[in-house]
């Protein structure tokens, strides 16, 4: 075991109050079977499909066994899933007369792309031959493919966030508000004739006063975070993790009084005041504006 203070720093929990997954190194699981029971439902209820035969629908889920979940591990998501389903269709054919089966997927999971699931259409026993089995069997399996592959990519993209900080993709930095150029306005030049000789006293020089300031002015942004108190401070003064969640080279102090680069050196301050849990409070300013504003 290794002493106080020269363990692997990955491990170092004491400036953690709650001692929980320092840095993303540990795994940390989030179930979304739920969530996932629930939009599987909505997505094959709404699969139909048409053709010269008739009409197919699902009508109902009977059947469905599984679970889901997203886990991180330093800063990396894994999602995990694996479903087993059988729906019942309706089919319609051209005459009006109605048809029941079953649609039944029995791998959808993390292992398996969308085209690789195996999807088997029925009709129940006490029905007779029809075409329609044929249209569900193909225009009706591409459908439920599809939903499923919807499904997939849903959990995906909405459960990312609070597993760790949005990507810059999803946070984008506040730009400045920018005034509008008004049109150059370009007219012929005019010769004027040459000045004539000054004899009298020298012109008095200009003044050398202070530059006028740059115009500015001030807004506020409200972001909300799906996750905690503790987590989110930590990120925002922490060099690492503000490297993940910028996506770019940074370097900081997260001390107050402390200076930071972000953004490749696109962005640079000081924290003025940084309250535990509560409050990060900082003055900054992007390297293109003018100098002297923050």
């Amino acid at each position: 075991m290794a002493k106080w203070g020269e363990g692997d720093p990955r491990w170092i929990v004491e400036q953690r109050a709650d001692a929980t997954n320092v840095n993303n190194w540990h795994w940390t699981e989030r179930d979304v079977s739920g969530w996932s029971s629930e939009r599987l439902r909505q997505l094959l209820l709404g699969v139909r499909v048409g053709g010269p035969e008739g009409s197919g629908q699902l009508t109902d889920v009977n059947k469905l066994d599984g679970e889901a979940s997203i886990n991180n591990r330093k800063g990396k998501l894994f999602f995990f899933y694996e479903w087993s389903l059988t729906a019942s269709w309706l089919g319609t054919a051209s005459s009006g007369v109605k048809y029941r089966g079953t649609v039944h997927v029995a791998n959808l999971s993390d292992e398996n792309e969308a085209d690789d699931l195996d999807i088997s259409v029925s009709l129940c026993k006490d029905q007779p031959d029809t075409p329609l089995l044929g249209l569900m069997r193909t225009r009706g399996v591409q459908e439920v493919r599809r939903v499923l592959a919807q499904y997939v990519q849903q959990l995906k993209s909405e459960f990312s966030q609070g597993m760790i900080l949005p990507s810059n993709q999803q946070q984008k930095t506040p730009q400045p508000p920018t005034q509008k150029k008004k049109p150059l306005q370009t007219s012929q030049p005019q010769i004027s004739p040459a000045p004539k000789a000054y004899s009298g006293p020298a012109p008095p020089r200009a003044s050398s006063g202070p530059a006028p300031s740059p115009a500015t002015c001030s807004f506020n942004l409200k972001e909300t975070f799906q996750t905690s108190a503790a987590e989110l401070y930590t990120t925002f003064i922490s060099q690492e993790f503000v490297q993940v969640f910028t996506r770019s080279a940074a370097v900081l102090d997260g001390r107050r009084g402390g200076r930071f680069q972000m953004m490749d050196g696109s962005v640079s301050g000081e924290f003025t005041e940084l309250v535990p849990e509560r409050s990060i409070q900082m003055r900054w300013r992007f390297r293109t504006w003018p100098s002297g504003t923050v």
